[in-house]
C-alpha cells in the first residue's frame, strides 16, 4: 500500500503540474487588470514563500513530506492551509459516502434475494423495471426532480446536509439530528444507480447458482429452499460484491460531485471543481490523494472480507494439505 500510494502521489503531482501556468499566473492577470504596479514584487514574494520557485522534484518532496506531518500544502484560493480549508468537509464526505455504501448493500441484497427466489413473477418484473429506471435516470437529474417536488408540493428545501441556522454552530445534539435528517435524500440520490445495478447483479448471480448441480442435489435430498438460498447459493454468489468494495468507495465519491453541486452539499466535491478551475494545485492534489487512499483502503478491506467469506481464497496460498 505504501509503495502504491507513493507512485500515485508522483502521478498526481505530475498531473496537477501539467496545465500551463498556475494559480499565481491567474493572480498576476487580476492584479494587472486592477492596475496594480507592484504585482511583480507580490508574486515573487508568494512564489518564494510557497516554494514555487524551487525545482519540481524539490516541490514534490516538500509536498509528500508534509503528509506525514499533517501538512497538505497551502490553498492559494482560500489563503489558508489545505487542512484548515477542508475542515468538516472531509468528515461530511466520508459520512455521506459510507452511509451511501451501507444503503446500497442493505437494499440491493434483500431485494436481489427476493426477486431471484420469485423469478418471472409480477414482483420480479416490477422491481426489475424499477431498477432499470434507476439506472437510466442520472443522479443529478433525480436530485433536481426531488428538489423541485419538495419545494412545490411541500414548501420545503431538501438541499444541504443540515439546517442553515446550525451550519456555523458547534456540534450538538440538535446539529447531529439535523445532519441525520438531511442525510437521507442525498444518500438515496447518490446510491440509486449503484443500488439498481447491484440488484441486477445479485439476481443474475443467484439465479446462476440456483441452477448448479449441487443445488439440484440439495433439493433432491429435501433441504429447505430457504437454507439453500441463504447458506449455499448466496455465499457462493457474494465474492464479486465483496471484491467490489474497493472500487465502490472512490466511484461514489467522484460520482457525487455534480450531485453535491446541485444539492448544495458541503462536501469536498464542489471544492474539488473550484480548485481545478482556479489551478489551486495543492488543494486539488490533496483531494486526488484522498480518493487514492480510499481506493487502496477499500481494496485492503475487500481482500480481507473476501478471505473471510470464501475459504478457498483464504487457503489457496497455504501449503497443500495431505
Amino acid at each position: 500500500m505504501a509503495v502504491t500510494l507513493l507512485v500515485i502521489s508522483l502521478l498526481v503531482f505530475i498531473i496537477i503540474q501539467l496545465p500551463p501556468g498556475d494559480y499565481l499566473s491567474s493572480y498576476i492577470a487580476e492584479l494587472r487588470a486592477e492596475g496594480d504596479t507592484n504585482f511583480e514584487e507580490k508574486v515573487a514574494f508568494l512564489r518564494e514563500l510557497y516554494g514555487l520557485d524551487q525545482p519540481l522534484p524539490v516541490q514534490y518532496l516538500q509536498w509528500v513530506g508534509g503528509f506525514f506531518r499533517g501538512d497538505f500544502g497551502y490553498s492559494f484560493e482560500y489563503g489558508l492551509p489545505v487542512a484548515d480549508v477542508v475542515g468538516d468537509r472531509l468528515f461530511l464526505t466520508l459520512l455521506l459516502n459510507f452511509a451511501t455504501v451501507l444503503f446500497i448493500y442493505l437494499v440491493s441484497f434483500p431485494v436481489g434475494l427476493y426477486v431471484a427466489s420469485r423469478q418471472y413473477g409480477l414482483v420480479d418484473y416490477g422491481l426489475t423495471f424499477l431498477s432499470y429506471l434507476g439506472l437510466a435516470i442520472p443522479n443529478f437529474l433525480l436530485a433536481l426532480i426531488l428538489l423541485y417536488g419538495a419545494n412545490v408540493f411541500f414548501g420545503v428545501s431538501i438541499g444541504g446536509l443540515m439546517d442553515p441556522a446550525l451550519a456555523d454552530e458547534p456540534w450538538s445534539g440538535a446539529k447531529v439530528a439535523s445532519l441525520l435528517a438531511h442525510l437521507v435524500v442525498p444518500v438515496v440520490v447518490i446510491g440509486m444507480s449503484s443500488t439498481a445495478a447491484m440488484i441486477q447483479r445479485v439476481r443474475a448471480n443467484l439465479l446462476d447458482e440456483l441452477g448448479r448441480p449441487y443445488v439440484v442435489a440439495a433439493r433432491a435430498r429435501g433441504v429447505p429452499e430457504r437454507r439453500i438460498l441463504l447458506k449455499y447459493a448466496l455465499r457462493s454468489a457474494m465474492n464479486p460484491f465483496v471484491s467490489d468494495i474497493g472500487d465502490l468507495l472512490p466511484s461514489i465519491v467522484s460520482g457525487s460531485v455534480i450531485v453535491s453541486v446541485v444539492m448544495s452539499l458541503p462536501t469536498t466535491g464542489p471544492m474539488l471543481l473550484s480548485s481545478l478551475r482556479s489551478q489551486d494545485m495543492y488543494l486539488a492534489g490533496s483531494f486526488l490523494m484522498f480518493l487514492a487512499i480510499l481506493t487502496v483502503i477499500g481494496m485492503l478491506v475487500s481482500d480481507i472480507l473476501l478471505a473471510l467469506v470464501d475459504p478457498r481464497v483464504r487457503l489457496s496460498g497455504g501449503k497443500r494439505r495431505r
